[in-house]
Protein backbone atom coordinates (compact mmCIF):
# COMPACT_ATOMS: atom_id res chain seq x y z
CA UNK A 1 0.00 0.00 0.00
CA UNK A 2 1.33 3.17 -0.90
CA UNK A 3 2.36 5.96 2.02
CA UNK A 4 0.31 8.83 0.08
CA UNK A 5 -2.50 9.90 2.43
CA UNK A 6 -5.99 8.97 2.25
CA UNK A 7 -9.57 10.65 2.93
CA UNK A 8 -10.42 8.37 6.05
CA UNK A 9 -13.45 10.55 7.16
CA UNK A 10 -16.14 12.79 5.66
CA UNK A 11 -18.07 15.23 7.83
CA UNK A 12 -21.64 16.65 7.36
CA UNK A 13 -22.36 19.82 9.03
CA UNK A 14 -25.73 20.66 9.42
CA UNK A 15 -28.01 22.46 11.35
CA UNK A 16 -30.48 19.60 11.33
CA UNK A 17 -29.30 16.23 12.23
CA UNK A 18 -32.75 14.68 11.83
CA UNK A 19 -33.71 16.27 8.71
CA UNK A 20 -30.55 15.07 7.07
CA UNK A 21 -31.04 11.58 8.65
CA UNK A 22 -34.46 11.25 6.26
CA UNK A 23 -32.48 12.77 3.58
CA UNK A 24 -29.86 10.66 3.26
CA UNK A 25 -31.27 7.42 4.12
CA UNK A 26 -33.74 7.83 1.08
CA UNK A 27 -31.16 8.77 -1.35
CA UNK A 28 -28.20 7.39 -0.29
CA UNK A 29 -29.47 4.19 2.21
CA UNK A 30 -27.68 4.85 4.66
CA UNK A 31 -29.02 5.03 8.46
CA UNK A 32 -28.31 8.04 11.10
CA UNK A 33 -28.29 7.97 14.57
CA UNK A 34 -31.03 9.71 16.48
CA UNK A 35 -28.85 10.99 19.19
CA UNK A 36 -25.37 11.96 19.55
CA UNK A 37 -22.64 9.83 20.17
CA UNK A 38 -21.26 9.87 24.08
CA UNK A 39 -17.57 9.88 22.76
CA UNK A 40 -18.22 13.45 21.15
CA UNK A 41 -18.72 14.34 24.67
CA UNK A 42 -20.79 17.88 24.63
CA UNK A 43 -20.79 17.99 20.90
CA UNK A 44 -23.55 16.60 18.99
CA UNK A 45 -21.74 14.85 16.63
CA UNK A 46 -24.09 11.69 14.88
CA UNK A 47 -22.66 8.20 13.38
CA UNK A 48 -23.79 7.69 9.67
CA UNK A 49 -24.06 3.83 9.33
CA UNK A 50 -24.17 1.88 6.10
CA UNK A 51 -26.30 -0.89 5.09
CA UNK A 52 -23.15 -3.20 5.53
CA UNK A 53 -22.57 -2.49 9.47
CA UNK A 54 -19.78 0.13 8.23
CA UNK A 55 -19.39 3.99 9.19
CA UNK A 56 -19.48 6.21 6.35
CA UNK A 57 -18.84 9.16 8.12
CA UNK A 58 -20.37 11.89 11.08
CA UNK A 59 -22.69 14.49 11.08
CA UNK A 60 -21.66 17.24 13.22
CA UNK A 61 -25.07 19.52 14.49
CA UNK A 62 -24.19 23.56 14.02
CA UNK A 63 -25.87 24.98 16.83
CA UNK A 64 -26.48 28.68 17.26
CA UNK A 65 -23.14 29.54 18.16
CA UNK A 66 -21.31 28.20 15.34
CA UNK A 67 -23.81 29.70 12.95
CA UNK A 68 -23.30 33.18 14.11
CA UNK A 69 -19.81 32.61 14.00
CA UNK A 70 -20.31 31.64 10.07
CA UNK A 71 -20.45 27.90 10.07
CA UNK A 72 -23.05 26.76 6.70
CA UNK A 73 -24.08 23.36 6.05
CA UNK A 74 -21.24 21.58 4.07
CA UNK A 75 -19.33 18.38 3.83
CA UNK A 76 -16.00 18.34 4.92
CA UNK A 77 -13.55 15.49 4.33
CA UNK A 78 -10.65 14.34 6.56
CA UNK A 79 -7.05 13.60 5.11
CA UNK A 80 -4.75 11.61 7.15
CA UNK A 81 -1.55 13.05 8.70
CA UNK A 82 0.36 10.94 10.53
CA UNK A 83 1.99 13.96 12.21
CA UNK A 84 -0.83 16.89 12.81
CA UNK A 85 1.09 19.35 14.08
CA UNK A 86 3.93 19.12 11.15
CA UNK A 87 1.57 19.03 8.86
CA UNK A 88 -0.24 22.33 10.41
CA UNK A 89 3.50 23.78 10.09
CA UNK A 90 4.03 23.04 6.76
CA UNK A 91 0.57 24.13 5.85
CA UNK A 92 1.33 27.37 7.08
CA UNK A 93 4.44 27.70 5.31
CA UNK A 94 3.07 27.20 1.87
CA UNK A 95 0.22 29.30 1.89
CA UNK A 96 -2.45 28.02 3.25
CA UNK A 97 -4.43 28.83 6.71
CA UNK A 98 -5.24 27.04 10.05
CA UNK A 99 -9.10 27.35 10.74
CA UNK A 100 -9.15 25.33 14.46
CA UNK A 101 -6.28 24.66 15.91
CA UNK A 102 -4.68 20.71 16.49
CA UNK A 103 -7.14 19.10 19.11
CA UNK A 104 -6.95 15.85 20.36
CA UNK A 105 -10.39 13.87 20.78
CA UNK A 106 -10.65 9.99 21.76
CA UNK A 107 -10.78 9.36 18.29
CA UNK A 108 -7.41 10.87 17.62
CA UNK A 109 -5.74 14.31 16.99
CA UNK A 110 -7.80 16.66 14.32
CA UNK A 111 -7.24 20.30 12.81
CA UNK A 112 -8.94 21.90 10.34
CA UNK A 113 -6.87 23.97 7.50
CA UNK A 114 -7.30 25.05 3.88
CA UNK A 115 -5.28 25.62 0.87
CA UNK A 116 -3.95 28.98 0.06
CA UNK A 117 -6.73 28.51 -2.53
CA UNK A 118 -8.87 28.74 0.42
CA UNK A 119 -10.93 25.11 0.25
CA UNK A 120 -11.21 23.99 3.70
CA UNK A 121 -10.16 20.01 5.04
CA UNK A 122 -9.53 18.41 8.12
CA UNK A 123 -6.33 16.48 8.82
CA UNK A 124 -6.16 13.76 11.23
CA UNK A 125 -4.04 11.01 13.18
CA UNK A 126 -6.75 8.78 14.03
CA UNK A 127 -6.74 6.55 17.07
CA UNK A 128 -8.09 3.20 15.31
CA UNK A 129 -10.80 1.38 17.23
CA UNK A 130 -9.67 -1.63 19.57
CA UNK A 131 -9.09 -4.65 16.81
CA UNK A 132 -8.81 -2.35 13.89
CA UNK A 133 -5.05 -1.36 14.44
CA UNK A 134 -3.01 -0.95 10.99
CA UNK A 135 -6.67 -1.66 9.37
CA UNK A 136 -7.34 1.38 6.06
CA UNK A 137 -10.58 3.58 6.81
CA UNK A 138 -12.91 2.17 3.98
CA UNK A 139 -15.24 5.34 3.95
CA UNK A 140 -13.91 6.05 0.47
CA UNK A 141 -14.00 3.24 -2.14
CA UNK A 142 -13.93 3.54 -5.77
CA UNK A 143 -16.47 1.58 -7.00
CA UNK A 144 -18.90 0.87 -3.78
CA UNK A 145 -22.06 2.58 -2.91
CA UNK A 146 -22.70 4.11 0.35
CA UNK A 147 -19.22 5.44 0.33
CA UNK A 148 -17.60 8.60 -0.82
CA UNK A 149 -16.52 7.29 -4.30
CA UNK A 150 -14.89 10.49 -6.10
CA UNK A 151 -13.25 14.11 -4.38
CA UNK A 152 -13.35 16.65 -6.24
CA UNK A 153 -11.39 20.14 -5.81
CA UNK A 154 -12.59 23.58 -7.57
CA UNK A 155 -9.99 25.92 -7.17
CA UNK A 156 -8.96 29.45 -8.50
CA UNK A 157 -5.56 27.97 -9.29
CA UNK A 158 -5.75 24.37 -10.38
CA UNK A 159 -1.65 24.32 -11.38
CA UNK A 160 -0.93 25.61 -7.62
CA UNK A 161 -3.70 23.58 -6.00
CA UNK A 162 -1.88 20.46 -7.46
CA UNK A 163 1.39 21.26 -6.82
CA UNK A 164 0.04 21.72 -3.01
CA UNK A 165 -1.60 18.59 -2.63
CA UNK A 166 1.26 16.25 -4.02
CA UNK A 167 3.48 17.95 -2.03
CA UNK A 168 2.09 17.97 1.05
CA UNK A 169 -0.03 14.34 0.62
CA UNK A 170 1.72 12.44 -1.39
CA UNK A 171 -0.85 12.00 -4.36
CA UNK A 172 0.23 12.11 -7.97
CA UNK A 173 -1.63 13.98 -11.05
CA UNK A 174 -1.66 12.35 -14.47
CA UNK A 175 -4.71 12.06 -16.72
CA UNK A 176 -6.81 14.65 -17.67
CA UNK A 177 -10.16 15.66 -19.70
CA UNK A 178 -10.63 18.22 -21.95
CA UNK A 179 -13.62 20.80 -20.76
CA UNK A 180 -13.76 22.79 -23.53
CA UNK A 181 -14.07 26.38 -22.66
CA UNK A 182 -14.40 25.78 -18.79
CA UNK A 183 -10.71 24.12 -18.93
CA UNK A 184 -9.15 21.15 -17.94
CA UNK A 185 -10.26 18.33 -15.65
CA UNK A 186 -7.02 16.80 -14.03
CA UNK A 187 -7.25 12.98 -12.37
CA UNK A 188 -5.80 12.78 -9.10
CA UNK A 189 -4.36 9.38 -8.15
CA UNK A 190 -2.98 7.81 -4.74
CA UNK A 191 -0.66 5.19 -6.07
CA UNK A 192 -2.51 3.85 -8.60
CA UNK A 193 -6.02 4.08 -7.34
CA UNK A 194 -7.82 7.31 -8.89
CA UNK A 195 -9.06 9.57 -5.83
CA UNK A 196 -10.47 12.23 -7.62
CA UNK A 197 -10.17 15.18 -10.04
CA UNK A 198 -8.61 19.39 -9.57
CA UNK A 199 -10.88 21.62 -11.77
CA UNK A 200 -11.32 25.13 -12.39
CA UNK A 201 -13.78 27.21 -10.57
CA UNK A 202 -16.64 27.70 -12.24
CA UNK A 203 -19.28 30.72 -13.00
CA UNK A 204 -21.09 31.14 -9.55
CA UNK A 205 -19.13 29.69 -7.39
CA UNK A 206 -18.03 31.43 -4.71
CA UNK A 207 -15.13 30.17 -3.51
CA UNK A 208 -12.73 26.92 -3.84
CA UNK A 209 -13.93 23.78 -2.28
CA UNK A 210 -14.15 20.20 -2.37
CA UNK A 211 -17.51 18.14 -3.40
CA UNK A 212 -17.89 14.66 -2.74
CA UNK A 213 -19.40 12.02 -4.60
CA UNK A 214 -21.48 9.30 -3.18
CA UNK A 215 -22.01 6.55 -4.46
CA UNK A 216 -25.62 5.07 -4.98
CA UNK A 217 -27.21 1.81 -6.04
CA UNK A 218 -29.43 3.48 -9.25
CA UNK A 219 -28.61 7.30 -10.16
CA UNK A 220 -32.40 7.50 -11.43
CA UNK A 221 -34.06 6.63 -7.91
CA UNK A 222 -31.56 8.64 -5.85
CA UNK A 223 -32.49 11.81 -8.30
CA UNK A 224 -36.10 10.88 -7.46
CA UNK A 225 -35.36 10.82 -4.11
CA UNK A 226 -33.24 14.03 -4.04
CA UNK A 227 -37.02 16.20 -5.28
CA UNK A 228 -39.19 14.08 -3.30
CA UNK A 229 -37.53 14.65 -0.42
CA UNK A 230 -36.58 18.49 -0.37
CA UNK A 231 -33.69 18.76 -2.00
CA UNK A 232 -32.64 20.55 -5.58
CA UNK A 233 -30.60 19.47 -8.50
CA UNK A 234 -28.00 21.18 -9.63
CA UNK A 235 -26.53 19.25 -12.15
CA UNK A 236 -28.86 16.37 -14.35
CA UNK A 237 -27.28 12.60 -14.14
CA UNK A 238 -24.13 12.79 -16.80
CA UNK A 239 -22.35 9.90 -18.22
CA UNK A 240 -19.04 9.50 -17.14
CA UNK A 241 -16.16 7.47 -18.09
CA UNK A 242 -16.50 4.07 -17.32
CA UNK A 243 -20.38 3.90 -18.26
CA UNK A 244 -21.92 5.45 -14.99
CA UNK A 245 -23.48 8.31 -14.05
CA UNK A 246 -22.69 11.48 -11.99
CA UNK A 247 -25.15 14.38 -10.72
CA UNK A 248 -25.00 17.49 -8.30
CA UNK A 249 -27.54 18.86 -5.60
CA UNK A 250 -28.47 20.50 -2.55
CA UNK A 251 -29.81 19.12 0.53
CA UNK A 252 -32.66 20.17 1.93
CA UNK A 253 -30.30 22.47 4.34
CA UNK A 254 -28.19 23.56 2.27
CA UNK A 255 -25.32 21.44 1.86
CA UNK A 256 -23.88 20.52 -1.82
CA UNK A 257 -23.02 16.74 -2.77
CA UNK A 258 -22.98 14.84 -5.56
CA UNK A 259 -24.00 11.38 -6.47
CA UNK A 260 -22.49 8.55 -8.83
CA UNK A 261 -24.16 4.95 -9.96
CA UNK A 262 -25.09 3.36 -12.88
CA UNK A 263 -28.71 3.38 -14.49
CA UNK A 264 -30.89 0.69 -14.03
CA UNK A 265 -33.76 1.77 -15.96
Amino acid sequence: MTDAANFIWYELMTPDPAGAARFYGAVVGWTIAATRDPAAGDVDYRMIGRSDGGNAGGILALNADMLAGGARPAWLGYIHAPDVDAAIAAIKADGGAVHMPATDLPVGRIAMVSDPQSAAFYIMDPVPPPGMEGMESDVFSVDQPQRVRWNELSTSDPDAAIAFYTRHFGWGQDGAMDMGDMGAYRFLQRGDVGIGAVMPLMPGMPAAMWSFYIGVDDIDRAHAAVTANGGRILTEPMEIPGGEYAMNGVDPQGAAFGLVGPRKS
